[in-house]
């Protein structure tokens, strides 16, 4: 009877699914084991407690991947445990687990660059990738060790898979075959449900995502040992994270008055000086010293010499933050002001619409404008953006016509493109715009063999490539301070995110956005050490009023230079949290309620202040869901500018 009900059949598919939750815990111990330094949990009970609340996460995962095995393995069609059959079953439990289970093994390495688990995000990064299979290989063979690993949990996954079976029979009484079949299908089906939902059955939940992993933990970044990265995957997969809120009490007076999307600056003469804005890739500011002597960090090297001593004579920004997690996110950020949380902007449904940026004011000034990036044209989506705001040049590794500069996964190398860029803006009339994104200070981490014994590793892989890019900047402004724009420019440095983290100081939360801002202008009166937060969509509404640009324009960032007409704050997101910073507190916002209030100096997030809620803590969260409201209204509505 028992066999004849198939209750064999469905014992084995519960033991193949457990495999599935047992590999998953082992992938999650691994993943703690790599960014460890990262993550840093207090005591084994409380990693234990955190797998714990993952294996609602994992069950997602696991009951979506295995969606088709699971029907396929119960649905009577007589020939269920028959040799051929269970064969297919094989190939489709391996070919889909084994799959989904690999991005948990990216992670332990992606990790460390995104401070976040992998989402569909990462698709809209790679398309306009022409080099995959160079990035592919290369990281297969950096990182052999992630994949033996890989193959190792595999191959005994599949030992173990094969060590329990289905024991073959033919039915002979097909009305208590079909019976039990059918009941014990819809049963499956509606536990499946509930399992893809979180093990929540009630219409008014809606099914688990990525923010309900941060219910279960007191510091935010351990929100990503709960999760698993299929799981990041697929619930990004078909999401929008552009969508309009109406925040009860934010009105559009409070919009205006505390976000101040238009700008207007009456602070400075009117003057057309040639803007040039450096866009440094992973150049984090725990590698700048200029940036770090009031740090106090133990035992400190600087790994950035020519920056450290330009900013002697420059006007630095010494606690300034990424608005996003990635270059595009940068880009988008420092040229145009749009800031990038869940999603990026860029890669959202909403880039091709009218944007007002430093881009096309300047063009309405006569200006001409420039954008130099030394891969692949279209790399990152960088070209397409570039003509979205309307870039009058675009100038790539096409345009600079030698690949025995390339470096054989990203594009030219910095000092080459530089001198190239250089050259480039020789030639033109004053006044120009001009933006580069570097491209030699990423991973692999290489630099060209003639400076292998100058530029050294250092604590990280990355201190050696900071060096590097830090010489080709050097090599820039020695070659541009004899021609005769310069001293009639304004530089300006920032980098799009941060990279590999030395210092503790810099493994805190808030710091994994700490990058330097620095503005030089010849012979002018910006120079100094500015101490107040500053963020990548500053850079923007800073320029203009530098310029003595005197019309509205829609920004919401603030001038850096201006310390009357706005408050200074910074906005960024883990791609699940909101983190704003205002005042003497750092609100984390999940778009519906506020996870926590915390000091300005507790950047670790290590002392939840809010059961003591205040006057001010009240007047901040206000601000960060108005910021939130106007940003996804003028997106969706398409009114990214002053009119």
């Amino acid at each position: 009877m028992q066999k004849h009900l198939r209750l064999n059949e469905y014992k084995v598919l519960l033991f193949r699914l457990l495999l599935a939750y047992i590999f998953y815990f082992v992938a999650r111990v691994l993943f703690y084991f790599y960014n460890a330094n990262l993550l840093r949990v207090e005591s084994v009970s409380d990693f234990i407690s955190l797998c714990y609340y993952g294996l609602s996460f994992d069950t997602t995962a696991i009951l979506y991947v295995n969606l088709l095995f699971i029907v396929f393995s119960i649905f009577p069609i007589l020939k269920n445990t028959n040799k051929g059959y269970q064969k297919f079953l094989f190939y489709l439990y391996f070919g889909t687990n084994l799959l989904a289970y690999a991005t948990n093994f990216v992670d332990f390495i992606y990790y460390k660059f995104t401070f976040a688990r992998t989402t569909s995000a990462v698709m809209s990064v790679l398309e306009h990738e022409t080099n995959k299979a160079t990035l592919f290989s290369n990281f297969l063979v950096e990182y052999w060790h992630v994949w033996v690993l890989f193959l190792l949990c595999a191959a005994l996954w599949v030992f173990l898979y094969k060590k329990v079976s289905v024991q073959d029979f033919k039915p002979t009484r097909y009305i208590p075959y079909f019976s039990f079949s059918i009941i014990g299908f819809l049963v499956t089906i509606l536990l499946v449900i509930g399992g893809i939902r979180g093990g929540d059955f009630k219409k008014s939940t809606r099914p688990i995502n990525l923010l309900d992993a941060s219910r279960h933990v007191t510091n935010i970044v351990h929100s990503d040992i709960v999760l698993n990265s299929p799981f990041a995957i697929i619930r990004t997969l078909f999401s929008n994270g552009f969508a309009k809120t109406n925040y009860e009490g934010v009105t559009q007076k409070v919009i205006l008055d505390e976000v101040k999307p238009i700008k207007e600056y009456h602070n400075n003469p009117k003057t057309k000086p040639n803007v040039v804005v450096f866009i440094v890739e992973s150049y984090g500011r725990e590698y700048i010293g200029a940036f770090n002597k009031e740090a106090k960090i133990p035992n400190y090297k600087s790994h950035a010499p020519f920056l450290d001593s330009l900013a002697q004579h420059s006007l630095i920004f010494t606690n300034a933050y990424a608005n996003g997690r990635q270059s595009i996110h940068g880009m988008s950020s420092v040229l145009a002001g749009i800031p990038s949380f869940k999603d990026a902007f860029t890669s959202s449904p909403y880039p091709k619409q009218k944007i007002e940026s430093i881009v096309s004011v300047l063009k309405g000034e006569g200006y001409d404008t420039s954008f130099f990036h030394g891969a692949a044209n279209g790399s990152m989506g960088f070209l397409g953006f570039s003509n979205i705001l309307g870039i009058d040049h675009y100038y790539g590794r096409t345009e600079f016509n030698d690949d025995s500069q390339f470096d054989g996964f990203w594009g030219i190398w910095d000092e080459p493109f530089l001198q190239y860029m250089k050259k480039t803006l020789d030639k033109k009339k004053s006044p120009f715009f001009a933006s580069v994104f570097t491209v030699s200070s990423h991973e692999p981490y290489i630099i060209p063999d003639k400076y292998k014994n100058r530029f050294h590793e250092g604590g990280v892989p990355m201190h050696k490539c900071a060096e590097y890019t830090d010489y080709a900047l050097k090599r820039f402004f020695t070659e541009a301070k004899k021609e005769p724009w310069f001293d009639n420019t304004i530089f300006v440095l920032v980098a799009d995110h941060c990279n590999q983290i030395f210092y503790d100081e810099f493994h805190k939360p808030i710091n994994r956005y700490a990058v330097p801002i620095l503005i030089y202008q010849p012979n002018s009166k910006y120079i100094g050490v500015d101490k107040d937060l500053a963020q990548q969509i500053d850079i923007y509404p800073t320029i203009l009023d530098m310029i003595g640009y005197d019309k509205p324009f829609r920004s919401w960032g603030r001038s850096l230079v201006d310390k009357q007409s706005s408050a200074p704050f910074v906005m960024n997101s883990t791609g699940t949290i909101y983190q704003f910073s205002r005042g003497n507190y750092i609100c984390t916002f999940d778009g519906k309620n506020v996870l926590g209030f915390y000091a300005k100096k507790d950047k670790a997030l290590k002392n939840n202040l809010i059961k003591n809620r205040n006057a001010e803590m009240n007047d901040i969260e206000l601000n960060c869901k108005a910021f939130i409201q106007d940003y996804m209204q003028r997106v969706i509505d398409k009114k990214l500018t002053s009119q």
